[in-house]
């Protein structure tokens, strides 16, 4: 597996994967399907803030992602980013989330950065996992925020401060 920033050619791959998520999951809120065009619109965003967006490569193949976002827009959070990763859903449970975030850890680290948050749409066993063998710790839990597939979804919060 090869991790490499991420080009705006990447965004029709990034678009597949994260659709998955949309049309099948609750790692994410939304519910409309996106674009390649949405897509690289958000790459572009990334890149002027400066935060890192990564992709992985296995044999010429994307099949997953990492990125780092503003938390909020006010001047005072500039140290502090939220924190996404997501796997082609074939590439699910070989380690490869672990190497991503990694590498997505070190790039944040090394941007300067103070503190990483990361949303967990619960229950999501993985994510909390993945988080917590960083060393991110929970810090909050809201019940029933978001409502997707007809159900209530709690979300949780998990911090590093790098």
């Amino acid at each position: 597996m090869t991790i490499r920033g991420a080009r705006r050619e990447d965004a029709q791959a990034i678009t597949a994967i994260y659709n998955e998520y949309v049309l099948h999951g609750i790692a994410t809120f939304q519910e409309q399907p996106m674009s390649p065009e949405e897509t690289a619109l958000r790459l572009d965003e990334t890149a002027s803030a400066s935060l890192p967006w990564l992709v992985a490569e296995e044999s010429d193949r994307l099949v997953g992602y990492a990125h780092a976002s503003k938390w909020k827009g006010r001047c005072a959070y500039r140290y502090t980013v939220e924190s996404s990763v997501y796997l082609h859903p074939s590439a699910t449970g070989r380690g490869l989330g672990s190497k991503l975030y990694e590498a997505l850890i070190a790039e944040l680290r090394e941007r300067k950065l103070h503190s990483v948050i990361g949303g967990v749409a619960l229950p999501n066993d993985a994510s909390v996992r993945l988080h917590e063998k960083f060393g991110f710790r929970k810090i909050g839990h809201f019940e029933q925020v978001g409502y997707k597939f007809d159900r209530w979804i709690d979300v949780g919060y998990w911090q590093l401060n790098l």
